[in-house]
């Protein structure tokens, strides 16, 4: 079962989707976070 889904290629596109998501939420905050306390 864990193989099939290692060797799938869409749970991989699914993946690297969420990952870049994940990426971008986590890039923006720190840009948020890090002009903010810039701008005080």
């Amino acid at each position: 079962m864990l193989w099939t889904m290692i060797k799938d290629p869409v749970v991989w596109g699914s993946l690297l989707g969420i990952g870049i998501i994940v990426g971008m939420m986590v890039y923006y905050t720190y840009l948020f976070m890090h002009n903010s306390a810039a701008g005080k």
